[in-house]
């Protein structure tokens, strides 16, 4: 973690994450692709997304999620950021002399040897399918699907557990604290992924903030009752509602949002712990 002196009142406060451990080069230009950005708009253009727009150009690097070279030693040449993700990405080279992006594991360095296997051995960062894991096991960049690649617990700092192992299916527990079951045919890479201070930052200042592509946000309670429902009032007013609303007057705070139709529900075993 880099914490900034307080030489403005922007400055104090501020956190930053700690570059160092990155390789200083340049990233790979065959594993770069130009990202246009939508401003939170569909392609209609009517805004789908509030509070996104503006923020830095940024190109996309092409990470590999799924396990296209299966028992090939990969060697780690340099640690990279990602502006595109809260992690750090891993630059690795096969035997063939082919590069890709993946996801860094935490503790990874320049050096160090990886393979995708279907038993491989359990070290941070390499890839094998879930019925060859331990119970107990901490792992990442889970497939919901076999051969779909990794979709799930990606974020910096993220890990699951792997609780039990039954009926061609392993129990996992996410992040969220929910507890599932995935197919054991599915790929997961061991580990933690990086950058797990990431949570930590303060952003400090609002043009910190808009850099990042954040525009922003209005409280409800400030507008004209035309423009949102906990609108109007003559000063400072509470929202006069029992329970807030969105401003397209649907529940906002402790309603479940997901489908009760949704084919993957029956693979849930215990659901999210909510935050009081």
């Amino acid at each position: 973690m880099k914490i900034y002196k307080p030489t403005t009142p922007g400055r104090r406060g501020m956190t930053g994450i700690d570059y160092s451990v990155l390789t200083k080069k340049e990233p790979e230009k065959t594993l770069l692709r130009a990202n246009k950005k939508r401003m939170g708009r569909a392609q209609n253009g009517r805004i789908t997304t509030r509070h996104k727009g503006g923020g830095r150009k940024r190109l996309y690097r092409i990470i590999e999620f799924g396990q296209p070279k299966l028992d090939m030693v990969a060697k780690v040449i340099a640690l990279e950021y990602d502006p595109n993700r809260t992690s750090f990405i891993a630059l690795i080279q096969y035997q063939d002399n082919t590069k890709s992006y993946i996801l860094a594991s935490q503790g990874l360095k320049v050096g160090d040897e990886m393979i995708c296997s279907e038993k491989s051995p359990l070290k941070p960062g390499n890839r094998t399918k879930l019925k060859n894991v331990p119970v107990g096991t901490m792992v990442y960049n889970i497939e919901m699907e076999p051969g779909k690649g990794g979709m799930m617990v990606r974020g910096a700092g993220t890990t699951a557990q792997v609780l039990a192992q039954e009926e061609g299916y392993a129990q996992l527990k996410m992040p969220s604290t929910e507890i599932r079951r995935i197919k054991n045919e599915c790929f997961a890479s061991i580990g933690t992924v990086s950058n797990s201070e990431h949570r930590f930052v303060n952003i400090g200042k609002a043009g910190r903030s808009r850099l990042m592509g954040r525009r922003p946000t209005v409280r409800g309670s400030a507008m004209n009752p035309v423009d949102h429902p906990h609108g109007g009032g003559e000063g400072r007013q509470p929202i006069g509602l029992k329970h807030p609303k969105t401003p397209w007057g649907k529940p906002a705070l402790g309603v479940k949002t997901r489908s009760r139709k949704k084919m993957s529900n029956k693979f849930i075993i215990k659901r999210r712990i909510k935050n009081k």
